[in-house]
């Protein structure tokens, strides 16, 4: 029902975003896909260029007075650093990066062509699209937040804490974490590390509210909502493992000590008192909140550059520096937002359809009244 496409290079002139399938009648507030842009910038620990761009989203098609009229939406986000033609060329690639295999792909000789695309600015355009996104799940009270739970192995401690409580500490947080005295740590390593020319990763959590039961389905493998999050959470740039609910570590328990017992009660419906699914069970959301995370890896680029070999002379040589982040944990849990956001999104039109946001809430509705019985 909902796809994207963006374009654009790190130093381009541009990055472009198309949407396309978004429902008619949709209030679009600018204003709040600006804010979403402003949260995937900051977070201790991110480069110089963070201060240099200043992301705002211009829309030109799709909206008319503020509202969805059913046509693709095209966004738009200036580039506003050194532009791409005036920077040199490199060709000794840096390892973990996509340089050296994405030269071998497309038969380049200046990893500069590879750097410019692979690149994470990409993704402001994927979280202006999921900003999009949700202000369409907000229609049905669906909401979403991320928070770091982990960076270079210090770990967030947050059990016990309500949705809104986390949502709370993370928007006064400068590495949107819940845990004040992990942070405290956490800045202190991302300092030392920065000091020594070297990055560090972590583990972000998303979890998402406010959905009912049976989005996604059992019957087909690509139809799995776990399939889709997973997918497009790994997509982001650095990511190197998913997990929902328990996660790895259901691997060294009990199924007594795993699986969420199912009570019901009259008005309120089933309920769980425990969420070790991480709100999916069978490929299908089960009414309980989505809880997912993902291990950021250390940024490629480093100060102290590592060993490589020219691609060219085939001499050894050293891996170049890019002006880079030390730590992008925070930012890489924005991005989790918002591509999960379209994914559910997507998954929301695919169940209650419609071509106009009044038609997919009768729908929505008439479905709530059903498994209410």
């Amino acid at each position: 029902m909902l796809r994207y496409l963006t374009a654009g290079e790190s130093h381009g002139k541009y990055l472009v975003g198309i949407l396309e399938g978004m429902i008619a009648g949709l209030t679009i507030d600018t204003e709040l896909v600006n804010r979403e842009l402003s949260r995937r910038q900051a977070g201790y620990g991110r480069s110089p260029r963070m201060k240099i761009e200043s992301d705002r989203i211009e829309i030109l098609s799709g909206i008319r007075k503020s509202e969805s009229i059913g046509g693709p939406i095209a966004l738009l986000i200036k580039n506003r650093a050194e532009r791409m033609e005036q920077l040199p060329s490199f060709t000794s690639p840096r390892p973990g990066h996509a340089d050296l295999a994405g030269a071998l792909k497309y038969n380049r000789r200046d990893l500069r062509d590879i750097l410019e695309r692979a690149s994470a600015r990409e993704t402001a355009c994927r979280v202006a699209v999921g900003s999009i996104a949700r202000q369409l799940l907000r229609e049905f009270k669906i909401e979403l937040i991320s928070h770091v739970v982990n960076i270079a192995g210090i770990k967030a401690d947050t059990r016990g804490l309500s949705f809104t409580a986390i949502k709370s500490r993370v928007l006064r947080s400068k590495l949107n974490c819940g845990d004040q005295k992990a942070q405290a740590a956490m800045i202190a390593e991302i300092d030392k590390a920065g000091k020594e020319g070297d990055t560090v990763g972590g583990i972000f959590e998303v979890i998402i509210r406010g959905l009912p039961p049976g989005l996604g389905s059992y019957v087909h493998c690509d139809r799995k909502i776990d399939n889709r999050l997973a997918g497009a959470i790994s997509s982001i740039q650095s990511i190197k493992a998913v997990e929902f609910g328990l996660g790895f570590s259901v691997s060294g328990k009990r199924g007594s000590e795993v699986h969420d017992e199912i009570f019901y009660k009259k008005g309120k419906g089933f309920y769980r008192h425990s969420n070790n699914a991480g709100g999916i069970e069978g490929g299908m959301t089960n009414g309980e909140d989505i809880v997912l995370r993902a291990a950021v890896k250390p940024i490629s680029t480093l100060r102290r550059p590592l060993r490589s070999v020219d691609i060219v002379s085939k001499k050894p040589s050293r891996a170049r520096f890019e002006r880079a982040d030390i730590c992008v944990v925070p930012s890489a849990g924005v991005i989790g937002e918002a591509v999960a956001a379209f994914e559910i999104a997507n998954l929301m039109l695919e169940k209650f359809g419609g071509d106009s946001l009044e038609e997919m809430k009768r729908n929505y509705q008439g479905y709530i009244k059903q498994i209410s019985k």
